[in-house]
């Protein structure tokens, strides 16, 4: 008897190949991983195709347009990929009777508050990258309200461009650094998002809408720097700059921390952040 499927698209993304090696874990389905060159979730009659021949049981939306200051340029590549093509999975989804779990971001909030933001606070970005996904939020909510959707922030991985990897990078390259001191926010392991994205999707129970997902604990990307050249033992001196030293084409939110209390009650634990990146940094070392 043929297992049923699972869908995940951007295979090729932090949250993608932490997915992958989940899979393994979770062999009662058969899993179809694809990217770009496997299935243009952009086009609506590829989608529809993929759909009809693989009527998978769950679909899990890891595919996006994440380069934040392109995206003030390139707005309709990041609106293309990051809402119209969730409209296609979605819509689809609605259609062969498809559980969807799509993944947002931190940036759909201003960055004004000073407490953490729950899934219900209005949303409001302050960059295009933040609008396009908000748009994708939308889209899929409409054509699918049993939409799963998690907004994480801060994602790194052993996979992929990331904070963690650019630092450890630097810091052998350079005997001084600086990093903001003043934006907030809470790092997310992928590995711990993709478990918790399983977990989430083999319980019925869990109703459709927005939960927000991260590791525990709330720092500046300073803070992160200097837990980073700590745990790898480098000998890299890290200074504290503010956002006004280092101008970017996006503007990013100043606090973008995340109350997690919905997607606790729903089962899923949380780890403290500098546990996650313990185990990252142990392996990347490796």
């Amino acid at each position: 008897m043929a297992k049923p499927i699972v869908l995940v698209t951007g295979q090729n993304g932090q949250l993608g190949n932490e997915l992958k090696i989940l899979a393994k874990k979770y062999d009662q389905f058969d899993y179809v991983f694809t990217d770009v060159a496997e299935l243009d979730i952009t086009d609506a009659k590829k989608v529809n195709e993929f759909f009809d021949e693989y009527k998978p049981v769950l679909c899990i939306n890891a595919a996006a347009y994440t380069a934040v200051d392109k995206a003030e340029t390139e707005k309709e590549l990041a609106l293309k990929i990051n809402a119209e093509a969730v409209g296609n999975l979605a819509e689809n989804c609605a259609r062969v009777n498809t559980r969807f779990i799509h993944v947002s971001t931190d940036y759909v909030f201003d960055g004004t508050a000073n407490t953490p933001y729950k899934e219900d606070h209005p949303v409001s970005p302050v960059n295009f990258y933040g609008e396009s996904k908000l748009r994708g939020e939308e889209v899929a909510l409409e054509k699918l309200p049993s939409t799963i959707i998690i907004r994480t922030s801060w994602v790194y991985s052993f996979f992929g461009n990331n904070f963690v990897k650019t630092m450890l990078r630097l810091m052998k390259e350079r005997d001084s650094i600086n990093v903001i001191n003043d934006q907030f926010g809470s790092p997310t392991y992928a590995a711990d998002l993709a478990a918790a994205i399983m977990k989430l999707a083999l319980n019925k129970e869990v109703a459709g809408g927005i939960y927000n997902f991260s590791n525990e604990g709330i720092i500046s990307w300073y803070d992160f720097a200097t837990a980073i050249r700590d745990m790898s033992g480098l000998e890299c001196n890290v200074q504290p700059t503010d956002t006004s030293g280092y101008p970017t084409p996006a503007k990013r939110p100043g606090y973008s921390a995340m109350n997690k209390e919905k997607i606790k009650a729903v089962g899923i634990e949380l780890k403290d952040w500098k546990e996650s990146l313990k185990d990252c940094i142990t392996l990347l070392q490796k």
